[in-house]
């Protein structure tokens, strides 16, 4: 093994680990409240918002994004071969949404996702927050724009000219992302899902 490929290795080692670190369970923890045991019960930016305050969920937001936005810059600037950053990227958000700090248990990856998606490819980011936004305005499901969205991404990526390995990365993201999001889509589907209230 090469010394690329070990430093390719150790990031996406270290992604893995700071993706774990729950920020929102911290923070919620900060403030006297365990979020697990609030509103959803998830860990994330959402539920923060709604169950311990508006900046509260904001700073949950900034801190998730940036778990899956500083390992990939370090990566696209210090790794090689390219390539290195997508997977780095993958670590940070499965470090998320399979927290090695929470029995292997996390939040959804939207946030992290976000991060990871901005260094690797923002003008894909650029079309799923339209989506996003639009369904947003429109019906006021945070979940249903989070779906939509994960699910442009592969196909944004193509068409803007990704390479094969971002591509398997950001397809698998966005499956885990849909998949985690099973008990909303139930929701949904029975007309009991919350709409966010700014």
């Amino acid at each position: 093994m090469g010394t690329d490929q070990i430093a390719c290795w150790a990031m996406i080692v270290a992604a893995y680990l700071l993706g774990s670190i729950p920020t929102g369970l911290l923070l919620g923890k900060l403030c006297g409240v365990d979020v697990r045991r609030e509103g959803s019960g998830n860990i994330g930016a959402t539920n923060l918002y709604r169950t311990v305050g508006r900046w509260v969920g904001v700073m949950t937001l900034a801190g998730d994004c940036l778990k899956g936005a500083v390992p990939v810059l370090l990566a696209s600037r210090y790794c090689s071969p390219p390539e290195c950053a997508a997977w780095v990227g993958l670590a940070a958000f499965s470090g998320h949404v399979f927290s090695l700090f929470l029995k292997f248990r996390g939040g959804k990856g939207v946030a992290t996702a976000l991060g990871v998606f901005l260094v690797l490819s923002p003008l894909a980011v650029v079309c799923a927050l339209a989506l996003f936004v639009g369904l947003m305005l429109v019906w006021r499901y945070v979940s249903l724009g989070s779906i939509m969205a994960a699910a442009l991404m592969p196909l944004a990526v193509v068409f803007l000219g990704g390479g094969r390995d971002l591509f398997w990365v950001t397809l698998i993201i966005s499956l885990v992302v849909i998949v985690k999001h099973h008990e909303n889509i139930r929701r949904l589907v029975a007309g009991t899902e919350n709409r966010f209230k700014a």
